[in-house]
Parts: C-alpha cells; structure tokens; sequence
C-alpha cells in the first residue's frame, strides 16, 4: 500500500498572480495508481474566466509591439526552467497522470526542445511581397497576430500540451488563457510558476481551472477570443466549434484517432511487432496518434500474431513512482477502467476472442487494464471503429493491398497510420492513398517537432507544430501601397 501524500493545495494564475477562486469550490485530483487524493485546485467562476480573459486583451496590447525575438527571449529562459526543474516536473506528471517515470522525463525534455524551437522561430516567420497588375504599386502581406488564444488541454500529454499551445501563441505576440484539464491541472499551474519566475508580463499567460461547463463554454463563446486551440476527444471538439460559432471564432482542433496499422506480406516482422506494441502500450494505450487497429497479410497473420502476442504478455505495468523499468502505468481515472472493460466485453459478447489480457490487473489499488489482443473482429465492430484509448489492440487480416487500404480508410478519424513493408512501391502506393493526416512507414507512430501534426474527417481541423503549426496562430493583413515615383 503506498503512503499517503500530503494534499497540496493549488491556486490559478490570472495577470501575472496565483489566486484562489471567489467561488470556494475545488476540484479534487487523484493519483491513478494509488487512488488517493493528491492535490485540489480551484473551480473558477464565469466571471473569473472573464477576468483571465480581459487582462490578457490588455496585456497582448504591448506584447505584440515587442519585436518577436525579444518574446522569443522569455521562451528561452522559460525552456531553461523547465530543464531544471525535469525530475520534479516528471514526478508531478506521474503522480497524477499515471505515466511511467522515463515517458514523464521524456515529455518533460521533449517539452523544454519545442520552447526552444518556437523561439527559434522568432527571426524565420515572415510574410509576402506580391507582384501587383498596376504600375507604382506593391502589395505587401503581412502576419499578425490573432489576439487572445483559448488553449484547450487533454490529461494525456499535460505538460507538453502548454507548450503546444503557449510557445507558438506568445513568440508571435499573441496572449493566451489556458484551461488545463481537471484530471491532471497540477503540472500546468507548476508550468506557470516558472513563467512567473523568468518574468513573463503579466496578463500574457494565464490558466484558469474549472469545469467545461463553465471555464470551456465561456472561453470558446467570448467575442475577445481571436483563437480557441483544443487537443481532445471529438464531443469536445463540436461542444467548442458550436460555442465559438457565434462569433465565427477561428478554431484549431486535434481531436480522436483510430489509426490504423497495415502489416504487408514482406514486412520485417520483429520490426513490426516492436513498434506497434510499442505504439500501443505507450501511456498505456492513451495516444490519440499511436496503433489503435492491425491490419495483416493473411499469409503472415499465423506468425505476426504469435509474435505480438508474445510481445504484449511481456509488457509490465505498476505504479510509475515506486516501481521501475515499466512498461506502462495505470489508465487516468476509474471511468476511462470501466470505457476500456465495457469495450472489451462488447467486443466479445460479439464473437471476439482474446488471445492475452482481457480484463483488469489482479491489483489491490489502482486503474490498471492488461495489455490486450483480440482476434475474430469485425471492421464495423465498434472495437474496430471507435477509439479504445487503452492497451487494447484488435487484429484483422486482408488479402491484397487494395483491400487493406480500403479497410484502413473505413472509419471517420483520419489521425496518423502505418505500413510496414520493405518495397518501395507499397509504401509509395499507401503514402498517397491513406486518407489521414499523417503516415508512419517502418516505425512507430510519434510525430516530430518540425512536423505538422494534423487530421482528417473527425480527427480535427488545422493542426500543429512546425511553420504551419505556428501559421494557426497568425492572420494575414494585406495592404497594397501606390506611389508617386515622380516624387523628387
């Protein structure tokens, strides 16, 4: 039995200040591992988010009059921070998320390198001179600022979201209001203690913490809203176009995925097995872009499956803070336990057969689901069709290229996918026929930094990182300017 923490007690960070709510009430956050209560924050009211949203009108002001490279300078520091502190920071993720240890560490590190690469894009953003039709005349597109950004947060990958949100939103002179997610805001507000530490002005970056109903709904319905930026499921998503659509805000949004795996005839099988397991168990299975539905050859399906099934009985999870060299944690919350069981027995109660795990770990505390294979699934099942968002790993076979194809395209996500093969010629063919936002051929599915990380149908609209992430947080003015060129 673990021992008990002492609860700490967090507060907002609105204009520059951390400060409870006037409403009295507080969310309780919970360890996934443990099940005990780590830490309460406040649940703000309507007209605190307005406040949070006001100043940070008035502070984006001045902010966008300073030249990019000098906003770049409190990402750096912010970026060194960050680096410092990455063993306590890593902790506070685990605790309350539920991560291993080295995968906190590694979004930590992975956080402090994408600070430091939208700075660095502080001097290389830019705009367009354009030819014009008439003589005497230039036309001139220039990139601004949109205002005030809304940045949404999901509990799988806190604390790099801040930064996903933050870096690209402040380096071009834009402020930002940031409501974290109730399951797992302590990382967050630890985040703005280093932005009050290296200095940001104040009103530039603010979080509050609350419920949808109240924090998200009046964040995405405001008219001071140039921007709302949501990582999160596909209800989200609607919930916040449809507030936002009043005032035909701008929306950005990463939302589900259900992405598919194609393992070819002439696949490297131990290279395929190893990256979509690893892919799959990664948080334990809580990655919108990672494995969700395999896809083999029929005549390698005998072997892959043996392998992979092996591979996923090998998998070890536990407490990320008193156990090591794990795998994978527990999921975030009981309710995310009981979606991921509910699913599985559906499945099952359908015809599925499960060839490892299948239910939750003989653990005394704790959410944790076994690392899962099933087999004998249909492509309309819902096990097949909608996000299992757990270490559950459904596997069907297909006869030929065209069909494997077809059978990947047959959902409405379009997140990330995958093709394992070693000709040229399939991977080329599935690369332009995939319909998803991104398409991982030989590896695991993990995006890069100076990517672009975006999705198709339900998956979401624009997208992140990279110069066309950092493009969602910029509009264009365009002006077109006569002269005189006989002026002496």
């Amino acid at each position: 039995m673990s021992t008990k923490t002492e609860t700490k007690q967090y507060q907002m960070y609105i204009n520059g200040e951390f400060v409870d709510s006037k409403s009295g009430e507080y969310i309780s956050v919970y360890n996934p591992s443990t099940e005990e209560l780590i830490s309460q924050v406040p649940s703000c009211t309507v007209e605190e988010v307005q406040e949070a949203i006001d100043v940070a009108e008035q502070a984006q002001k001045q902010w966008k009059k300073k030249p990019a490279s000098e906003r770049a300078k409190y990402l750096t520091a912010l970026a060194e921070e960050i680096r410092k502190n990455k063993e306590f920071l890593a902790r506070v993720i685990s605790e309350e998320q539920g991560k291993v240890l080295a995968l906190s560490t590694t979004e930590v590190e992975f956080t402090a390198d994408y600070i430091d690469y939208m700075a660095g894009m502080a001097r290389s953003y830019e705009g367009e001179i354009l030819q014009s039709d008439r003589p005497n005349e230039n036309i001139m597109i220039f990139k601004e600022p949109i205002g005030v950004v809304a940045g949404f947060l999901p509990w799988n990958f806190p604390f790099f979201l801040v930064a996903r949100k933050a870096a690209p939103a402040l380096v071009t002179g834009n402020a930002i209001v940031i409501k974290p997610s109730s399951e797992t805001p302590n990382n967050a507000l630890e985040f703005a203690k280093l932005a009050e530490k290296v200095g940001m002005p104040k009103g530039v970056f603010n979080i509050v913490t609350g419920r949808g109903a109240t924090v998200g709904d009046k964040l995405a319905s405001s008219e001071k809203i140039g921007l709302v930026s949501l990582t999160g499921s596909v209800n989200a998503g609607v919930s916040v176009m449809k507030a936002a659509s009043d005032h035909v805000t701008k929306v950005s949004l990463e939302l589900g995925g259900k992405a598919p795996a194609i393992v070819a005839e002439d696949a490297d099988l131990d290279l395929a097995v190893k990256a979509i397991v690893d892919s799959r168990v990664i948080n334990s299975g809580q990655v919108c872009n990672c494995a969700e539905r395999v896809y083999v050859h029929e005549s390698i399906a005998g072997a892959f499956t043996a392998k992979i099934v092996e591979a996923m009985k090998k998998v070890s999870f536990g407490n990320p803070l008193e156990e090591e060299n794990l795998d994978m944690g527990p999921l975030v919350s009981r309710q995310a336990l009981e979606s991921v069981e509910a699913m599985v027995d559906r499945a099952v109660s359908e015809g599925a057969q499960i060839l490892t795990g299948g239910k939750r770990a003989d653990r005394k505390e704790g959410h944790f689901y076994e690392p899962t294979v099933l087999i004998n699934v249909k492509q309309d099942s819902e096990i097949v069709q909608e996000e299992v968002f757990g270490p559950v790993l459904p596997i069907l076979t297909f006869k030929d290229l065209d069909e494997a194809i077809e059978l990947a395209n047959d959902c409405q996500y379009g997140l990330t996918s995958s093709i394992y093969t070693k000709d040229l010629d399939t991977a080329m063919r599935a690369a332009n026929e995939l319909l998803f936002g991104e398409t991982y051929i030989n590896r695991e599915n993990f995006e890069a930094i100076q990517g672009f990380h975006s999705g198709r149908k339900k998956s979401g609209i624009g997208g992140a990182d990279g110069k066309h992430g950092l493009d969602e947080f910029l509009q264009t003015h365009v002006v077109y300017l006569q002269h005189n060129p006989n002026k002496k």
